[in-house]
């Protein structure tokens, strides 16, 4: 299976899980539902997985941030982050710019992600 960018950030999109700022330590934390962070992560700072990885650069275009994936990387989760190996490749190639792409922000996958590959309708 040849690797390209769009499988990259087809991954990407399919990443499970929310992220949280915990304002008492300073850093972002890792749940697997928006229910569970508890009082120190304030609302406004979940956002899906498959969000938090992307961060916007003008317009509709969004780069895809190595640092963000390296923290869900540290978690040592990658199953039930569903990180696939698109995104280790990803990671692998430092010697590559990051990618950017034009996309939207979204909610939720919509997908049915299963075997690392997205089964998102018309992709």
């Amino acid at each position: 299976m040849s690797i390209t960018s769009a499988s990259i950030c087809e991954a990407a999109e399919c990443l499970k899980g929310f992220v949280g700022f915990n304002a008492k330590t300073g850093r972002h934390i890792v749940r697997f539902s928006e229910d569970s962070f508890g009082l120190d992560v304030p609302e406004a700072s979940i956002t899906p997985t498959c969000e938090f990885v992307w961060r916007p650069l003008e317009g509709e275009l969004m780069t895809l941030k190595r640092e963000h994936i390296q923290l869900l990387l540290d978690q040592n989760i990658d199953d039930r982050l569903n990180i696939t190996e698109p995104l280790r490749v990803y990671m692998r190639r430092q010697d590559l710019p990051e990618i950017s792409a034009q996309r939207r922000v979204q909610r939720s996958c919509g997908g049915d992600c299963q075997s690392g590959g997205c089964k998102k309708s018309g992709q």
